[in-house]
């Protein structure tokens, strides 16, 4: 995650957020540039996973979960520094509470397309 290949830095890397030692290595993904505790990532990638060609290098903030066609969950970050987007495939050891909460966080700030105002009251 901070550099262009793991044989240049290491087999691991420090949460910009939540300072956690994490491994590169991770179930389900061969570009591991996310926490799998609090889901924060680094801005290294520029057009592809695992290119590490991105000059802005701020943290990356998860801000939503897409699922896809094949179910597989895919988290959407947002840089704090550039404002650019990104995904990342969840991993088989994130964490799923804060997975869950992420989903939940979304479609609770989506409102409710059920929200039908009231009639007048009958008089």
């Amino acid at each position: 995650m901070h550099g262009r290949n793991r044989d240049e830095y290491g087999e691991s890397f420090r949460c910009l957020h939540c300072r956690l030692d994490v491994s590169m290595s991770a179930p389900g993904t061969a570009h591991r540039n996310h926490c799998p505790n609090c889901l924060s990532s680094k801005h290294v990638d520029r057009s592809c996973p695992g290119d590490r060609a991105s000059t802005c290098h701020a943290r990356m903030e998860p801000i939503a979960i897409a699922v896809r066609g094949d179910g597989e969950w895919v988290i959407i970050h947002r840089c704090v520094g550039c404002g650019g987007l990104g995904s990342n495939r969840a991993a088989g050891d994130d964490n799923a509470l804060a997975l869950t909460r992420l989903a939940v966080t979304v479609i609770r700030h989506l409102g409710s397309p059920l929200r039908i105002p009231l009639a007048a009251p009958l008089e």
